[in-house]
């Protein structure tokens, strides 16, 4: 006996159908992803303070193994994380604030050569004057005050921020397992496990990622930062701390600091030592891709440079910098965790190799 078709049974019916699933599921998203920017305060602080947490395991299991008390381990490890912190902020305020007369009036220089070299070009000396007079007449503006109260209302969300940061690190720290066990309690059986793989292989993925970030980071900020201390580039250290940070950014954080590390160099030192600089960039950009990536990163970060592309997009439009920052660990912990969905080495059924795939 044939089923009598309906206007949803028929070929038309069913893509009908998987339209609208893909629009409900697109809708679950987007309100997520809106829900999560209201709420980046606290948002953010949990994922970075998690990222951390999953990097610093290994400290506070080393330290439990070896019958340190639970929450020594636990203090241990948080005053590690926020001395770094604080290190990395004292030494970029202190050598700025140490070397900023001399970058200001070096400055000045550069600006007076600019406009020598400007010399050939067809801007006339008073366009340069006007250019100059709207630069200080935009400094002085209601425009630049606003700002700078808006620059003020950030640094008290950055407080809240902060603030939210260390004491959900801690507890992640200090009741990491025992969080995840009590998340699991609605499942059991290979539900349970599949949890339980999930967990783990996030933490192991993003602890491996920004261990093994950190190590190229602080590479590329030693290279760097040595070849702006031998040029004579003021501000060399904090600048080589600005490549640390900026180098948690794949594929153009590094970059951009180097160009920055330039700019500061033609201002300062004038345009053949950024040349030289930009040439230490780029040899140490070498290094890094060539060797220090595949060495280090090679079984953590196993995304397409076209993936880690499109989340770097995705995640600076959502979250600035910070989105920036933490849309690639993001992106490789989700596919982490679709290699291990159905077995520790069996991903999903839609991510499976079903035929000879040719390069």
């Amino acid at each position: 006996m044939s089923v009598p078709e309906t206007l949803w049974s028929d070929s038309l019916g069913t893509f009908a159908t998987r339209c609208l699933q893909v629009l409900l599921v697109a809708a679950v998203a987007v309100a997520l992803v809106f829900g999560m920017t209201q709420l980046s305060v606290v948002i953010i602080p949990i994922v970075l303070a998690l990222i951390i947490a999953s990097a610093m395991f290994p400290l506070v299991d080393f330290l439990r193994r070896h019958h340190v008390p639970s929450a020594v381990a636990t203090w241990v490890s948080l005053l590690a994380v926020l001395g770094v912190f604080g290190a990395v902020v004292w030494v970029i305020v202190l050598r700025v604030e140490s070397q900023f007369g001399d970058l200001a009036a070096s400055a000045v220089d550069g600006a007076d050569q600019v406009r020598r070299l400007a010399g050939n070009l067809p801007i006339s000396d008073q366009q340069f004057q006007d250019a100059k007079a709207s630069v200080l007449d935009f400094l002085s503006s209601k425009q630049f005050g606003t700002g700078a109260l808006a620059g003020v209302s950030a640094a008290g969300s950055f407080a809240t921020s902060a603030a939210v940061f260390a004491v959900v690190l801690f507890f992640f720290l200090k009741d990491g397992p025992r969080i995840w066990a009590f998340l699991c309690r609605p499942f059991t059986g290979h539900r349970l496990e599949r949890a339980q793989r999930v967990g783990d292989q996030a933490v192991t993925t993003l602890g491996g990622y920004v261990r093994g970030t950190a190590t190229v980071a602080l590479v590329d900020a030693i290279g760097i930062g040595a070849g702006l201390l031998i040029i004579g580039v003021p501000l060399a250290i904090p600048l080589a701390v600005i490549v640390f940070i900026a180098a948690f950014v794949p594929l153009v954080g590094a970059t951009a600091a180097g160009i920055l590390a330039a700019l500061v160099a033609v201002v300062s030192n004038g345009p053949v030592a950024a040349l030289w600089v930009v040439a230490v960039v780029v040899l140490v950009n070498q290094l890094e891709g060539n060797f220090l990536q595949p060495v280090v990163m090679g079984r953590t970060l196993k995304l397409h440079p076209l993936v880690i592309l499109i989340a770097l997009t995705a995640g600076t439009i959502l979250g600035g910098i910070v989105g920036a920052i933490l849309s690639v660990p993001l992106a490789a912990t989700a596919w982490g965790i679709v290699t291990i969905w159905n077995g520790p080495d069996k991903p999903a059924e839609f991510a499976r190799q079903k035929r000879p795939e040719h390069s």
